[in-house]
């Protein structure tokens, strides 16, 4: 514990015991290790820790006030549990003198708790220095109070700090070396790279910006036109809102309408994607009260860029500065929404601008694009000041405080963290507690951040001008209109109707980016320094705290907060006077003294009467254009669509291939092959491991073959093997620990069967029929010391759990984790003389119904751990069945970073496509699980993400086992069987990953009009292939059960329903000896073989071939051509943009045919309507004329 502190501190020890009755033994040392045995005394203080002396909440203490901390760097104690006798003597009598002293090691063998904190007391002298001089921590203190002594009259306190502890300079630099502390110094590299990108990419966007400013002329205002209009128009945020499309519109108002106008600049690009442009439009004279707006555009622009999302528009009369709201927040498009290009606006009202989607939806653009500063840098108005490199400055400046603030109170905040959430004066939340230390320290840091990100971004907001500027409007209204008609004089002395805001003069943006330099270059050289102390693993933690946090800040809590207030805002505070935000540049809210009176009004009326307006004409397109252009439209979004879809498969099948293979290592194969040569000795046919039939051969086997290869031999020339300890005979693969032989026995029982024979009976091998009793060598009850450990030992059950194995599949049964396990410890010639004894005690007999020996190999030279398990199966019906299984593994997780980074670009393949399936199941509800392919890409996306669990889970195993490696060296016994399960899973969930991806290649190709064949082939015959699936199954299962019962004793493929499956399915696909069944039985075998041939082979399959064959002449006779219509327009322009075909006239001379057939309609068809309107008028005129002759009489 360090105790490198300012002021001293007092250290207090609370050991909570899960068992009462024991005792244990405490000893400490200042500044170095204590050390204490019979024949060393290196410590300084003592105590021993009795059940007599716990108190009433099972806890022992022990504290070290702050007189005797002082002076010392470091404390380093040690704890110790007591045995029996130890306890016996040292706590029988009431005071403690003797110091219990062992040379043995002693395990712990309960668990305990143990808190440590520590503790001061203090107080202000003259100079408002905090001192300890006279004041003792009492033996009373404890985590939730402290207890002073003081020996003046001097005001002290006690308890926390908030003041972080002091940089160390000196260790500092002494360990400043760029090795031992790469996370910092490299956390402060990359953080600085990346402002450096943000800032040329701010300054780029900055400089575009200004080409977005200023208030646009429309270029068809006439010259004679003097009465002015200020249009704002705002563009939405979605995807593809912007257009190329040439906009044009008709203001209706009470006086007069404008003829047909265009929104255009040719300087600039104007309504773009969530743009804000402003225009300055002219008429002959005033139009009086808005009314609507007709605006509509025709659609000129290419691909996405001919769509328009209009938000809603602003007009304002010049000359009365009176403001009109058109609202529209809908899509002037061909594909989307319900496919219009002009819509007809009315002004909104009061209750309209207030309505909570428009508020909404206002407010949260501004809070985002604005308010939000990491998403300003991206989203930032073009008209506002506050730049976007002033904003990427500011948010470099905070992320760095933030940064030093959080290393500085890092150590604080983990130790509020660990006290006991059963404090008394902590708040509690369910099973989240919060102490008051946490409270303060949180409130510290996040004023301490506050201060300087509020003052630098109020300081570059407020920010005057260096030169005065005109607004935009009145540079528009200068380029129309001579100065000397606008009023400018006294402009600067009138009032502005905002409200006047306080300005910092410009020269103070030398000051702001001073203090950003110093705020900068302060955090950076603390955050240095602190992790310098921290040391490389420490400020790994530390920097992934604050990188999570982070995010979740930016990602989650200012979104959310921006959103809740937006809608707070919305629903409460929608009468504000500011809404109009996002234009506040472009509304020059000063009065614009225009000549506006009646005797100027008449002037122009007057003269409009003899001044010629030539129309202007707008290409405004008819229903059956729009109708083609949707077509056209759609078949454009549906190539793309289809591109993207392709392209997006291709990535994410090359990844999947990449990480499927970069899994399986090449020299696995040759691992396990030399392996299998080795220890099975198949060219020696006496020690061949695969010809064992009897428990002799198996013990030859053991004693002659395995045990040698075992252990390292002599060289070919005799040398004797060095630095190869732990190596088997092969000398390139190292066993980790040792091998390990387990029988598994049965229980036996008297025979069931009656007769007058009294025989014993042994089952085959259950869980529930295991022997679990320990014996003696020889199977017997009768004690004998006349074998060493390991054949006591190996008459002995052992657990599961004991033992750390697990339930093992063999070929014919299924094995426990337990058993009675022999370990092939010691020399080659302890192993050869145990083995005999084994042999001779019988240690395999009649009961026994498996041996498994169990092996971990490690090859370095190619880094692959490999499970060895070699297992001899005793069945119950006689006979001997040895298997091996060989299971290579590679620990690495990543073995270079581009197998990371397709890792990573997987899974967020991986993510997208989760949210293209729920978007679909959304769409489609239950109707999703129709489809066939849905269930592919679940199979896909379930199979990722459990691969992705098992792989974790698998890196937590193998960590596991590397760090007991670490520990012992290798000499521990290491059972990798779970490892190798988790490894199967890993591999199977691969495999099935590999499958799917695979699979889905048919629904990408379905554009070949083959492929498509095949898939509405298959569609169509769905329904008959399940019921002939039904047909099939019943009789083949009949065949199953009639070969299976008639052959079981006679045919080794019929031994097993699987192996008399996998015999039939032969037999169908015309592989088959007939002279095998003709052999196992000379009339039942041919009779049977021919009903199967001639029911299944001729009837069954044929009637399967007609039904594809006639479902396949359906498809082929109902199929479209929409597909190859597709395919056609995809090449067709794919050769267009590639220029490897030129458009001819002969080309452009189709495409208006072809436009023209599809809006050409036979005026006969309309020939019925148009006769019911002539009778429709002709009905009406009798009808008047039947009600006007009375009149007409009477007159």
């Amino acid at each position: 514990m360090d105790l490198n502190t300012a002021l001293p501190i007092s250290i207090h020890w609370e050991i909570q015991t899960l068992n009462i009755n024991l005792a244990y033994l405490f000893i400490y040392r200042f500044d170095q290790i204590p050390q204490l045995n019979s024949s060393i005394y290196q410590i300084d203080g003592w105590a021993v820790f009795c059940p007599a002396n716990l108190s009433n909440q099972s806890i022992y203490k022990y504290f070290l006030d702050n007189q005797r901390t002082t002076g010392h760097q470091s404390i380093i104690y040690g704890l110790r549990e007591l045995n029996s006798t130890e306890i016996n003597q040292a706590c029988s009598t009431s005071s403690i003198n003797s110091l219990p002293i062992t040379d043995k090691p002693y395990n712990f063998t309960n668990d305990y708790g143990l808190r440590i904190y520590t503790s001061g007391c203090y107080y202000f002298d003259s100079n408002n220095q905090w001192k300890a001089d006279g004041l003792t921590v009492g033996p009373l203190t404890n985590h939730i109070q402290t207890q002073c002594f003081s020996n003046h009259l001097t005001t002290f306190t006690g308890g926390f700090a908030i003041l972080p502890k002091p940089v160390d300079w000196s260790y500092v630099f002494a360990n400043a070396d760029f090795m031992k502390n790469k996370t910092v110094y490299l956390t402060v590299i990359c953080v600085t790279v990346i402002y450096i990108i943000l800032m040329l990419y701010a300054r780029f966007f900055d400089k575009i910006d200004l080409q977005k400013l200023g208030v646009t002329v429309l270029p068809d205002n006439h010259k004679d036109d003097q009465y002015y209009y200020q249009i704002i128009v705002f563009t939405g945020q979605r995807k593809g809102a912007g257009t190329k499309s040439n906009v044009h519109f008709v203001i209706h108002g009470d006086d007069n309408d404008t003829l047909i106008r265009t929104l255009a600049d040719p300087h600039r690009r104007i309504l773009q994607r969530g743009g804000v442009d402003a225009f300055l439009m002219s008429v002959p004279k005033s139009l009086g009260l808005l009314n609507c707006i007709r605006i509509w555009h025709d659609n000129s622009g290419k691909g996405s860029s001919s769509s328009w999302f209009l938000k809603y528009l602003i007009i304002r009369d010049l000359q009365t500065m009176e403001k009109s709201h058109f609202i529209c927040q809908r899509w002037l498009a061909v594909e989307k929404d319900d496919g219009k290009i002009e819509r007809l606006l009315p002004v909104a009202n009061e209750f309209e601008k207030r309505r909570f989607s428009y508020v909404l939806t206002k407010r949260t653009y501004h809070s985002v694009s604005d308010g939000h500063l990491w998403f300003s840098i991206f989203s930032r108005p073009p008209s506002n000041q506050f730049t976007r490199v002033q904003r990427c400055t500011c948010c470099f400046v905070l992320l760095l405080v933030s940064m030093f603030l959080n290393i500085m109170y890092y150590d604080l905040s983990n130790e509020a963290k660990a006290a006991n959430s059963a404090e008394q004066n902590s708040l509690s939340f369910g099973g989240l507690y919060i102490s008051p230390q946490q409270i303060i320290i949180g409130i510290v840091v996040e004023l301490f951040a506050l201060i300087p990100s509020l003052l630098l971004v109020q300081m570059f907001r407020r920010l005057r001008p260096r030169r005065k500027q005109l607004s935009p409007l009145r540079k528009a209204l200068y380029q129309v209109k001579p100065i000397s008609e606008i009023k400018t004089d006294d402009v600067d002395e009138k009032k502005s109707t905002r409200k006047s805001t306080f300005m910092f003069p410009w020269w103070c943006i030398f000051i702001a980016y001073g203090l950003c330099i110093l705020f900068v270059g302060l955090s950076i050289l603390f955050i240095i320094a602190r992790g310098i102390e921290f040391g490389d693993e420490k400020t790994q933690k530390w920097l992934a705290s604050i990188l999570s946090s982070f995010f979740s800040s930016i990602l989650f809590t200012q979104p959310i907060k921006i959103v809740a207030l937006a809608i707070f805002f919305a629903c409460f505070c929608s009468k504000s006077n500011d809404d109009d935000k996002e234009a506040n540049e472009l509304l020059d809210e000063n009065q614009i003294d225009l000549d506006h009176d009646e005797e100027y009004l008449h002037k122009v009326e007057n003269k409009s009467l003899f001044t010629y307006r030539s129309p202007i004409r707008a290409n405004r397109l008819n229903a059956n254009e729009i109708v083609y252009l949707r077509q056209k439209r759609l078949k454009e979004i549906q190539m793309w669509t289809i591109i993207r879809e392709i392209s997006i498969y291709v990535c994410f099948l090359s990844f999947l291939y990449i990480l499927i293979y970069t899994n399986r290592d090449s020299n696995s194969f040759l691992q396990v092959d030399h392996l299998r040569k080795y220890f099975l000795n198949t060219r020696q046919t006496n020690l061949d491991y695969t010809k064992i039939a009897t428990v002799d051969q198996y013990w030859n086997w053991l004693e002659n073959s395995f045990s040698t290869n075992l252990r390292a031999q002599q060289w070919y020339n005799g040398e004797v093997p060095r630095n190869l300890s732990g190596f088997i005979d092969d000398k390139s693969n190292r066993l980790i620990g040792w091998a390990t032989m387990r029988q598994l026995r049965v229980k036996t029982r008297l025979c069931s069967y009656r007769s007058s024979l009294s025989l014993t009976c042994r089952d085959d091998y259950s869980f529930s029929k295991v022997d679990k009793q320990s014996y003696q060598p020889g199977w017997t009850n009768i004690t004998s010391n006349n074998y060493n450990s390991f054949i006591q030992e190996a008459f002995k059950y052992k657990s599961s759990d004991e033992f750390d194995s697990y339930v093992y599949v063999g070929d014919h049964g299924s094995y426990g984790g337990g058993g009675y396990v022999y370990e092939f410890r010691g020399r080659l010639t302890d192993l050869q003389s145990n083995l005999s004894q084994l042999h001779q005690l019988q240690w395999i007999d009649n009961r026994t119904q498996a041996v498994m020996i169990q092996l971990t190999l490690y090859n370095p030279n190619v880094q692959l751990f490999t499970a060895v398990t070699f297992l001899v199966e005793f069945l119950s019906s006689s006979g001997v069945f040895p298997s091996v299984r060989f299971e290579p593994i590679s620990f690495y997780v990543f073995t270079s970073i581009y197998q990371l980074v397709c890792t990573i670009i997987y899974m967020l393949l991986i993510v997208y496509f989760m949210l293209i399936e729920f978007q679909s199941f959304c769409d489609l509800k239950w109707r999703y699980f129709r489809k066939f392919w849905s269930y592919i890409e679940i199979g896909i996306i379930a199979c990722s993400w459990s691969s992705i669990g098992v792989y974790i889970w698998r890196f937590r195993e193998c960590q596991r086992i590397g760090d007991l490696f670490k520990e012992t060296n290798g000499y521990v016994y290491i059972n990798l069987q779970l490892t190798t399960y988790i490894n199967d899973i890993l591999s199977f969930l691969l495999s099935f990953c590999c499958f799917f991806g695979t699979i889905k290649m048919v629904k990408i190709c379905r554009f070949s009009q083959r492929v498509y064949l095949f898939i509405q082939t298959l569609q169509y015959s769905a329904k008959e292939l399940f019921s002939f699936l039904t047909m099939f199954t019943i009789i083949f299962m009949s065949f199953l059960c009639l070969f299976y019962f008639l052959f079981i004793s006679k045919l080794s493929e019929c031994s097993s329903l699987l192996g008399t499956a996998s015999m039939l399915f032969e037999m169908t696909l015309m592989k088959f000896d007939a002279h095998e069944l003709t052999a196992a039985s000379a009339f039942l075998g041919p009779l049977s073989f021919s009903l199967f041939m001639i029911i299944v082979v001729f009837i069954c399959m044929s009637m399967f071939i007609s039904i594809i064959s006639d479902n396949f002449r359906r498809a082929r006779e109902n199929i479209t051509g929409k597909n190859q219509e597709m395919l056609s327009f995809m090449l067709k322009t794919f050769m267009q943009w590639t220029g490897l075909k030129k458009i001819t006239e002969e080309d452009v001379q189709t495409q208006k045919d072809e436009r023209m057939r599809s809006e050409y309609y036979d005026p006969i068809e309309k020939f019925p309507d148009k006769i019911d309107q002539l009778l429709d008028a002709l009905n009406k005129i009798y009808v008047n004329q039947t009600k006007d002759n009375p009149k007409l009489k009477q007159a």
